[in-house]
């Protein structure tokens, strides 16, 4: 199923859990860009494998010149998948993403944006009052994204390594 991204010249694809070998790329892709010092990010498959679900679903961005009639995807050009989360104040469920990857030459055109948008519309459909997501500090230009969108910080993670 395929459906207009609000952005000249993309489609948005709905993906399917048959497609976990294209979402963990993506996956990796996101990590390496942060992480360049690792060069395993084999790991990711089991948050794939034990995550991806009928209920946490998956969107392909891709040229609209694709024709709708390709049974595969030929080369998409950014990821969005969506989960649930569980808001540990109020204790209501609500949406989260899990990951929103868009390829480095096809940054700045709006895409991540749009994502964005299609991900809030998709969380107010089933009833949700709020999405959240997780991303790095390092990650300014998602930081700046997601703050010229209306997302603020409510907690931080803080880890410590016990070696």
């Amino acid at each position: 199923m395929s459906e207009q991204l609000l952005i000249p010249g993309y489609q948005l694809r709905v993906g399917s859990r048959l497609q976990r070998a294209i979402l963990l790329k993506f996956l990796q892709l996101s990590y390496q860009e942060f992480f360049p010092e690792q060069d395993d990010f084999s790991h990711l498959g089991k948050t794939v494998e034990q995550y991806l679900s009928q209920e946490t679903p998956l969107w392909w961005v891709e040229s609209a010149d694709t024709p709708i009639s390709v049974p595969k995807l030929s080369q998409p050009v950014a990821c969005l998948w969506m989960g649930n989360a569980i808001d540990q104040v109020q204790g209501d469920r609500h949406a989260h993403i899990f990951l929103l990857y868009v390829m480095p030459e096809y940054r700045r055109q709006g895409i991540g944006t749009a994502l964005m948008r299609h991900a809030e519309n998709w969380a107010r459909a089933r009833g949700d009052r709020q999405i959240g997501l997780q991303v790095f500090q390092s990650n300014q230009p998602a930081l700046c994204l997601y703050d010229q969108l209306g997302y603020q910080t409510m907690s931080l993670w803080m880890v410590k390594p016990l070696i």
